[in-house]
């Protein structure tokens, strides 16, 4: 079965706004065993309406459609509506009564544009919209489902969990689809294939499997469909306890877990805490520490020593080893690590200094040449990575290695 996916809205085409409508409807559709064919974004013109709706609907079981149905003079959908299913528009009461308890609370004198809301095509199966005043609205023709909601994304989320997708899932009988994503970092994606070759080549002909890199981590989802969604999720289950034996320290989480917030959990459960000194990453870490709510139980600050004259006047680096070895070195970067340390009073301290470019690079030291050091635990470790010449995906690498770096550690404190 496969669905089309419209986006309506001259906003979208000019790249005033990004469509993120779509992606989540099309996650939401997959699951459900439900393929996209395609997704479209038109201008607001009514002929462009019709003309993509004839397109989608000769093509597609399923047509979901988002914006055009606000109360102002450039949402014309709903009148391009009446021409394509060949309706008229009539007050529905209950629309009109939802928007009244709704405004009137806020202060919001109903007027002619609030009332024109309440008018829908008389051939449609209306949805109530609990978050907004546009309400949804269903058609069944000519063999295929047209809805259409607002484009607002929280008045469309509303719609398609409480309104669309039970209708569809009744409707359409349509089979589970289970999805299970790990989180891994340290491997790149060759040797992490290369790792678990065999694993991959005897997973069971009901799993799929998928490689998602990105600048932040490396993502493996699975993916299973069917009946019984018990079953398919105790299978994948089964499969992701078998790779965690194969590559047990690189998996640091699942899902939409972030490293940072894991780590978190890691050093609150240990009662530890742990600062930055960052040059190159600028507070990227601070900021990746600082995204997750309770961070403060176990992240007491950091320095951005990005000149070398704050690393030696804040940091206390002695200028010589700076000029001899370079800020970009191995000796810069454990001094960097272990002053924070001594500064916040902490347990353990991140460090990193490099050459996130586009200039600046040697041919010692490249562009993307970056060291990163963890001290604690009476400990120094540090390493030098070269990730590449594009400057944010060097912050971005820099800066989930240094986290991961200090999570590893914790690991190997554990097992000592």
């Amino acid at each position: 079965m496969e669905a089309d996916l419209i986006t309506i809205g001259d906003e979208i085409l000019i790249g005033q706004i990004v469509d993120t409508n779509s992606a989540w409807m099309a996650q939401k559709l997959n699951d459900e065993g439900i393929n996209i064919r395609q997704i479209t974004s038109i201008s607001d013109q009514p002929d462009h309406i019709m003309a993509t709706l004839c397109e989608s609907g000769s093509k597609a079981a399923i047509v979901l459609v988002t914006g055009g149905l606000g109360p102002t003079k450039d949402d014309r959908t709903k009148s391009a509506l009446c021409t394509f299913f060949g309706t008229h528009l009539t007050e529905n009461k209950d629309v009109l009564e939802h928007i009244i308890q709704l405004l009137t609370p806020r202060g919001v004198v109903i007027n002619n544009l609030n009332r024109e809301q309440a008018l829908v095509p008389a051939t449609a199966t209306v949805l109530t919209n609990k978050q907004g005043t546009a309400p949804g609205l269903w058609f069944d023709h000519e063999g295929t489902v047209f809805v259409f909601m607002p484009g607002v994304p929280f008045e469309m989320k509303y719609l398609m969990e409480f309104e669309v997708l039970p209708r569809i899932q009744q409707i359409f009988n349509t089979l589970t689809i289970t999805h299970r994503t790990v989180l891994i970092q340290g491997l790149p994606e060759s040797m992490l294939a290369e790792r678990i070759e065999d694993w991959e080549d005897n997973l069971p002909e009901s799993i799929r499997l998928a490689y998602l890199p990105s600048p932040q981590s490396m993502k493996l989802r699975l993916s299973a469909r069917g009946k019984d969604k018990v079953y398919l999720t105790k299978l994948i289950e089964q499969e992701i306890e078998k790779l965690s034996k194969i590559i047990p320290d690189y998996i640091y989480g699942y899902e939409e877990e972030s490293l940072a917030g894991n780590l978190g959990k890691m050093l609150i459960i240990r009662n530890m805490t742990v600062s930055v000194a960052e040059s190159c990453t600028g507070g990227n870490i601070s900021h990746f520490f600082t995204s997750n709510p309770g961070s403060s139980a176990y992240f007491k600050g950091g320095i951005v020593a990005y000149s070398n004259e704050i690393k030696s006047k804040i940091l206390g680096i002695d200028p010589e080893i700076i000029a001899k070895r370079g800020a970009v070195s191995k000796e810069v970067v454990e001094a960097m690590a272990v002053s924070a340390n001594q500064l916040f009073n902490t347990d353990f301290a991140i460090a990193t200094s490099g050459i996130a470019g586009p200039d600046g690079g040697t041919p010692e030291k490249p562009v993307g040449t970056v060291w990163i050091a963890v001290a604690g635990a009476g400990m120094v470790v540090s390493k030098v990575y070269n990730f590449g010449d594009n400057r944010e995906r060097t912050i971005i690498r820099s800066s989930q290695t240094g986290l991961n770096m200090l999570r590893l550690l914790l690991l190997k404190k554990d097992s000592l």
